[in-house]
């Protein structure tokens, strides 16, 4: 007897209608898979899927990927938060009425005393101060000293302010000295506006009041600026600009670069000045600030006298330039 034949196995797909692309009933064919670890073959091989949470399992799950390609990140912000406060649209009547509510209460005359009177005691603040900006002595073909001082009294407005300088030798004694008295207002946070009078005193007898009109503040870079026109009594126009820079090296020492040049519109003979550009000065300090009020320093200063100035002092039989050393203090109170 032929041995009995075995039923063939129920066909799944029976009555389904397969497609015709043998890649699209199997992705692997024509693939060899006989080379292939069984993790290549399936990446989640050997992993317990079944304590995956579905976040873990998908890391897409409960995101929104339809908008974009990626989509932004689900980031809550406190506008999700149900929990927050509606916000009402300001009312109309909050903005009509006067500038100022206490006015509706204690009459607007009472409160601009008021205020006039918060102003002067608070933002008002009247201040004095004092800068000796050179104190010093040079050693060079001449024993010389001089000063430079000055300091306002005001304030951060309007501003009385003067300022003193002088120099001379140590043989001869004084040379010339000024003295400058001016109103200082603020016309921008870092630069004022000053116009005074300046008395001059020389031991020749050529003494001289003048007009002046300048501005003092902070160039970019963090130079300081001093630059002034004098019109003297005798119709003399003269300029000077005076420049400085303050390099700190560490917290105590710090080199300063000083210029000075004088400016004359006149020929003035009595005084040793030609038109034009008549003088220039060039220093370098370094000070060591013991305190922000008390600084001594050591430089070396070089100065020059140009055109018809130096023509005067030649034909007296002076140098037209000079270089010295300075010992000096610096310091405000």
């Amino acid at each position: 007897m032929p041995p009995a034949e075995t039923p063939a196995a129920e066909d799944p797909h029976a009555g389904h209608v397969m497609p015709t692309n043998p890649e699209a009933d199997d992705p692997h064919a024509g693939h060899d898979m006989t080379t292939m670890t069984p993790e290549a073959a399936d990446p989640h091989a050997g992993h317990d899927m079944s304590l995956m949470s579905p976040g873990q399992a998908d890391p897409h799950a409960g995101h929104d990927m339809s908008a974009t390609g990626m989509g932004p990140p689900d980031v809550p912000t406190s506008a999700d938060n149900p929990g927050r406060p509606p916000e009402a649209p300001i009312p109309a009547a909050a903005l009509s009425g006067p500038g100022h509510a206490a006015d509706l209460i204690f009459g607007a005359e009472a409160m601009a005393r008021s205020r006039r009177t918060l102003i002067a005691e608070n933002g008002d603040i009247h201040t004095t101060a004092v800068i000796v900006d050179r104190l010093e002595a040079g050693f060079g073909d001449e024993r010389t000293w001089l000063w430079d001082v000055q300091g306002w009294s005001g304030g951060d407005i309007n501003r009385f302010w003067w300022k003193s300088e002088g120099e001379g030798h140590v043989d001869d004694g004084l040379e010339e000295a000024e003295l400058q008295a001016l109103y200082s207002r603020a016309v921008s946070p870092f630069w004022d506006v000053q116009a005074g009078v300046r008395q001059d005193f020389r031991p020749d007898g050529e003494d001289r009041t003048h007009l002046v009109l300048g501005v003092q503040g902070l160039a970019p870079h963090w130079w300081e600026v001093d630059a002034a026109a004098f019109l003297s009594t005798e119709g003399d126009l003269t300029a000077r600009v005076e420049a400085e820079y303050d390099q700190r090296i560490t917290q105590r020492l710090i080199l300063q670069p000083r210029f000075e040049i004088d400016i004359s519109a006149n020929d003035i003979p009595e005084l040793e000045i030609g038109p034009g550009l008549s003088s220039v000065e060039a220093g370098l300090r370094l000070r060591y600030e013991f305190h922000k009020e008390f600084a001594p320093y050591v430089g070396v200063e070089w100065s020059r006298a140009l055109g018809d100035s130096a023509d005067y002092i030649e034909a007296r039989g002076g140098e037209v330039d000079d270089t010295r050393l300075v010992v000096g203090l610096r310091a405000w109170f």
